[in-house]
Order: structure tokens, then sequence, then C-alpha cells
């Protein structure tokens, strides 16, 4: 966990949740009311947020004393218990619904990033999430995919070159916006990795012809062309696949011998965990 970019993300977040107040908790509870409530577990699937919980909950009240009984990537079922917290009620309840919101999207995606983790077992390929994040979230949603045993591709625009079609078209042509991005960054001074986005078996000839990228991304390949594609690397750059892949297929495009798939939908689309917290007395 990168404690700085948490912390700005618990602030915020809590500005946006709490203003000058959780005005319906300091109307109906007396202060320095003491409470326990347990994290409960309403559904299957991998918990993810434990740690970043137990950080929500110190920033709002250090007095908070927190019980944890599962861990992040553990699986779980209905009626499980996460942990418990114990303290004050006002502060409890304030830490509520964000300890909840953020715990039930990453466990979700970590709950597909498993699924899909688990249909690849056997196979030399990972999955890869995407930049197709909940702007504001994205730190947590990629922490989530590792928690369930998927691989973070680039974080953003600035720690990775990815070559993408519109890059290909703008800059003229597959030679061109190759040759453009070594010279910016000599220029530049810049050591990043480039990858570069291929629609055909044609456009991957010219990249291979071309040279000076690190790996290459067949984007919306066929089966039959897409194996074509990976015997033409043969090995010589990293592969990826995109574009249509779903936990329906992704046991296929492995079968081609790709070393990553990037998946979109474990982050954009994904279905919530059911948990609750629920007061106990």
């Amino acid at each position: 966990m990168d404690k700085a970019i948490i912390d700005q993300f618990i602030i915020n977040s809590l500005c946006e949740d709490v203003g000058d107040g959780d005005h319906t908790s300091l109307a109906t509870i007396p202060a320095g009311t003491q409470g326990k409530a347990k994290l409960l577990v309403k559904d299957e699937g991998i918990l993810a947020g434990i740690e970043l919980a137990a950080e929500i909950f110190h920033i709002i009240d250090d007095n908070l004393k927190l019980n944890i009984f599962l861990n992040d990537g553990a699986k779980v079922k209905h009626g499980d218990v996460a942990f418990e917290v114990e303290g004050d009620a006002q502060s409890i309840l304030k830490a509520e619904r964000l300890v909840l919101n953020c715990m039930q999207r990453m466990s979700g995606i970590a709950t597909k990033t498993s699924r899909i983790v688990a249909i690849l077992k056997g196979t030399n390929t990972k999955v890869l999430d995407t930049r197709k994040t909940t702007p504001g979230l994205r730190y947590i949603e990629k922490w989530a995919v590792r928690i369930g045993g998927g691989v973070n591709h680039r974080f953003g625009l600035y720690d990775m070159i990815l070559i993408k079609d519109n890059h290909v078209d703008y800059s003229g042509g597959i030679r061109q916006a190759i040759e453009n991005t070594l010279g910016y960054l000599k220029t530049n001074n810049k050591k990043l990795d480039i990858e570069i986005e291929v629609r055909n078996l044609d456009e991957l000839e010219q990249v291979l012809q071309t040279g000076g990228v690190n790996r290459i991304l067949l984007d919306n390949f066929g089966f039959d062309n897409l194996k074509t594609a990976v015997n033409m690397i043969g090995g010589r750059y990293i592969t990826e696949a995109s574009g249509g892949i779903t936990i329906d297929n992704i046991a296929d495009y492995a079968a081609c011998g790709v070393d990553y798939i990037s998946v979109g939908a474990l982050t954009h689309s994904v279905k919530s965990l059911d948990l609750s917290l629920k007061a106990e007395f």
C-alpha cells in the first residue's frame, strides 16, 4: 500500500461524504457512546480491501480497535466475518460507507480476476488490467487486481509508452510512430518500455521490420491470425492480446501462446461483492 496515495484518497473521499459532519449520527447518538460492529460477508468470492479499511478507520479515529479475522485474498462465503471494529459509535458510522464502498468494489474485482487466473492455470499466459478504471479509484482498483492474482499493466500515461491505433494514424504509420517515439525518449532522456498495438498481420510485419519496441499488442485478432502472429514474433518480443476477450473464451486465446491477455472488464464492469457492516450488541 502506498500510504501517501491512500491517505489522500481517504481524505478526499471523507470530504465528499462527510462534509461538515455526519449529522444523522451526531443527532441521534450521544457523544462518547461506545459500540462494536462486524464486517459480514453475504456472498462468495475473494476478499479485498482489508488493509485499506484499517487505514480508513485509523484516519477517522485512531482509537478505534480493529480485530481482523480474514486477510486480503482470502476465499470467503456467506456468513463469514472479516473483522470487528470497536470504539466510538459515531466514528464507526462515519467510516461505514467508505469502507463498504471500497471493499465491495475491490472484492468484486479480486473475485473476477481470481476466476480468470484459475482458468489460465497451467498456461504461460497472465491476465492484465487496463486504464479502463473509475476516475479517482485507479490505485485501489489495480490493487484489487493484484490481490486477485492478476498483473497490473501501466498505471497511467506517464510510466510506459503504448502506441495505439490513433497514435499510429496521427503520426503517419507504424514506422514513423516508432521512430518518433525513439527520438522523443532519446531527446528527453527517458527510459520507458515501448508497446505498440497492431490491427492485422501486415502491421505486425511492419513492426518486426522496424524493431525498437518491447511488447506487441495484438488487438482483435481471431484465433488463427493470433497463432500466426505469435509464430511470426517467435519469442523476440513480449506478446499481449486484447479485444473481445471474455471469461468464456479467454482459455482459447491463451492457447494461442500469448504472454499476456488484457481484460478491461476486470475493472470497468464488475459486480461488487455483497458485504455489510452490522452493529453488535
